[in-house]
C-alpha cells in the first residue's frame, strides 16, 4: 500500500510540473503574437515632453545598459528635481530616503559609472540634505565595498 501511494504521489508531481512549464511557456508565445500585432499599429509621437518621474529615473540607474551620459543626466535630474528629503523622524531617517540610498548603492555598483559621476552625487545630495550626511556616507561605502574588485 505504500509503494503505490508513492507512485501516485511521484505520478502527482509530474503532472503538477508539466501544468507548470506548459504555463511557463504559453506566455511566451503570446508576447511574440502581441509584438506582430503592435508592429502593424501606428505610434503617435509624443509631441509634449513630459517630466520624468522619480521613478522612470530610478529605472535608468537600475539599469546596466544605460551608458555613462544618460547616467550623469539621470542623476543631475534627480538633484535638481527631486534632491531635497524629507527632514529626519527623530534619530531615524525619513522612510522616502530609503529610495536615494537605493539610488547611491546602485550607482555604486553600476558598470558604466565612474568616480567622478558618484563624488558628484555624493556632493550634491550631501549639500541639499546635511542631515543625512552620515546615511549617504554609509550608503557609497557599502556600495563601494559590494562591487567585489
Amino acid at each position: 500500500m505504500e509503494i503505490t501511494l508513492l507512485v501516485k504521489s511521484i505520478l502527482g508531481l509530474v503532472v503538477v510540473l508539466g501544468l507548470l512549464i506548459f504555463l511557463l511557456i504559453l506566455p511566451g508565445k503570446t508576447k511574440k503574437t502581441q509584438k506582430k500585432s503592435g508592429e502593424k499599429t501606428l505610434k503617435t509621437p509624443v509631441t509634449k515632453e513630459l517630466e520624468p518621474t522619480l521613478e522612470d529615473l530610478r529605472k535608468v540607474i537600475k539599469n546596466k545598459k544605460s551608458t555613462e551620459a544618460e547616467l550623469k543626466e539621470a542623476l543631475e535630474t534627480v538633484i535638481k528635481k527631486y534632491g531635497k528629503v524629507h527632514k529626519k523622524l527623530g534619530l531615524r531617517a525619513h522612510p522616502d530616503f530609503d529610495i536615494y540610498m537605493d539610488m547611491l548603492f546602485t550607482i555604486c555598483r553600476h558598470p558604466n559609472t565612474n568616480k567622478d559621476i558618484i563624488v558628484q552625487f555624493d556632493r550634491d545630495l550631501g549639500r541639499l540634505n546635511p542631515e543625512y550626511k552620515k546615511e549617504i556616507n554609509e550608503a557609497i561605502t557599502k556600495g563601494l565595498n559590494s562591487r567585489g574588485i
